[in-house]
């Protein structure tokens, strides 16, 4: 085995092994000596253009989400190149490797018939209703609650992005590593990065996420000031599409309807002009046919059987938003930051099904009798339900568009207990920490304050101190702070 010693254009020394570990579309990929990183050598010649853009990748754009208050947090999120490299006239890049997570651990079934064990795992396994139910073994799958989190966290890094005045310009399946076991995600391939205005997109992007406009003005030439690119905007509708299929497992847009005869118009037509949510709530024309599905399809392929609507009020809203007003009106897209807010919002209001079914969790539908919409399982029992408000003046308290399930061992977080609390890359390590749990003992709800010094009962008019408990009961009502921004949660109990 022959090691390569090369000096980084900022002269860091790096060895690698020459031999190829892997290949993308555009890159040949090597290990370091001691495999923490990667170097990945672009196989066609960078223009002047492309180069500059590597360096303001690897430079200004990386030190300025990195080097930051908070920069810590997205070494995770984002596999980042962090030099660059030259060796025979051809450009590449030194990259972080990826977490051990993102590689299957058991990989497919039947002791691994596929071969997947040790490979990344690419999306592709896990937006697939067919893919999921043949191939991967249950140990992949994840449950509900961790594909929430995966969705959570790629809407945070493409927030962060668009912050920055970036553009993925190519998010896909292929491009975005899960691993639906832990609920962690991290983009990659970030050295194609547009810089509107400045560094036009290499890509189109990938098909099944490449927005309507960019499909129906592809024939016009680049320079064409009516050929959309990709951008921001166009980053939304890959990241909807991106958390539409990690939770249902089917594309938004492909339905039964048949455009023309012809394949290639067809995909044209599905995908960009004439393109039609397959849960349009007033036209039907793009409604999936279920008899044309497979039984390994079933029952996520049929939206009927699984609308989006089991997602809960906020993220249902969205969807309605990116796929049908702005399907074909960029501007009108949800943005990353929606995104977030939803999915935190509604990972608070998920609740684990009682027959500890396959997908495990399900988001609370506000019924008086809820039930796993995956299985079919009613809750049984007083199921309570906490309604958030929160201080805006001296003693005024307004109601909160949050409220957070109960269940046995379920945490408060510092968010819970001040609305000017956020979670996400600023959070203290103190923010971190859970300051309060709720416990099932004898048919009766208790939460037991670990963290909340000013926390005080309402009714009973006392203070609940650190180590104490108090018990939920239909109505009640704590306050968590008395600081500004503070909240007063209020207990509804539904019975199952």
């Amino acid at each position: 085995m022959t090691v390569i010693k090369l000096t980084t254009q900022d002269g860091q020394q790096v060895e690698y092994k020459d031999e190829i570990i892997g290949q993308g579309g555009m890159k040949d990929v090597y290990f370091s000596l001691d495999r923490s990183h990667v170097v990945a050598f672009f196989r066609d010649q960078l223009d002047y253009q492309g180069k500059e853009r590597l360096k303001s990748i690897v430079g200004t754009y990386r030190e300025g989400i990195f080097e930051k208050e908070g920069g810590e947090y997205w070494k995770d999120l984002f596999c980042w190149p962090t030099a660059i490299v030259e060796r025979d006239g051809r450009f590449g890049v030194v990259a972080p490797v990826y977490k051990p997570y993102f590689f299957f651990a058991h990989g497919s079934v039947d002791n691994d018939k596929l071969g997947i064990k040790g490979k990344e795992k690419e999306g592709k396994w896990f937006a697939s209703a067919s893919n999921r139910s043949k191939f991967l073994a249950p140990q992949e799958k994840g449950s509900w609650l961790t594909h929430l989190r995966i969705c959570l966290m790629i809407s945070r890094a493409v927030r962060r992005l668009h912050a920055a005045g970036l553009a993925h310009s190519d998010l896909s399946y292929k491009n975005v590593l899960v691993d639906p076991s832990t609920g962690n995600a991290c983009v990659i391939d970030i050295d194609g990065l547009v810089v509107p205005g400045k560094f036009p997109p290499d890509v189109v992007g990938t098909p099944d996420f490449i927005a309507p406009e960019v499909i129906a003005t592809q024939h016009l030439g680049k320079t064409n000031p009516n050929r959309k690119l990709p951008s921001t905007l166009t980053d939304r509708h890959a990241l909807a599409v991106l958390i539409y299929m990690y939770l249902f497992y089917r594309h938004p847009l492909r339905g039964g309807k048949v455009h023309d005869m012809d394949a290639t118009k067809d995909e044209e037509f599905a995908m960009g002009t004439k393109a039609l949510f397959v849960e349009h709530p007033t036209d039907a024309n793009n409604r999936v046919k279920a008899d044309q599905l497979t039984k390994a399809q079933l029952p996520w392929g049929d939206p009927s059987k699984m609308p989006c609507t089991i997602a809960g009020p906020l993220l249902a809203d969205l969807f309605r938003k990116a796929f049908v007003e702005g399907l074909h009106s960029p501007q009108d897209r949800p943005t990353p930051s929606e995104w977030e807010n939803a999915l935190v919002l509604t990972i608070d209001m998920i609740q684990p099904c009682s027959n500890k079914c396959e997908m495990g969790w399900y988001v609370f539908d506000n019924s008086t009798k809820p039930k796993c919409p995956f299985c079919g399982t009613p809750y049984n029992g007083k199921l309570p339900v906490l309604n958030l408000y929160s201080s805006r003046h001296s003693g005024s308290y307004q109601r909160d568009n949050h409220r957070v399930m109960v269940w046995d061992g379920q945490s408060l977080f510092p968010w819970h207990v001040n609305r000017k609390v956020f979670p996400n890359e600023h959070l203290t390590p103190e923010q971190k920490k859970r300051v309060g749990y709720f416990q099932l003992h004898q048919d009766d709800w208790y939460l037991i304050n670990e963290g909340m010094p000013q926390m005080h009962d309402v009714a009973a008019k006392k203070d609940v101190p650190i180590g104490r408990h108090v018990k939920l009961t239909d109505g009640s009502q704590f306050l968590l702070s008395r600081e500004d921004g503070g909240r007063l949660i209020q207990v509804q109990l539904v019975n199952g």
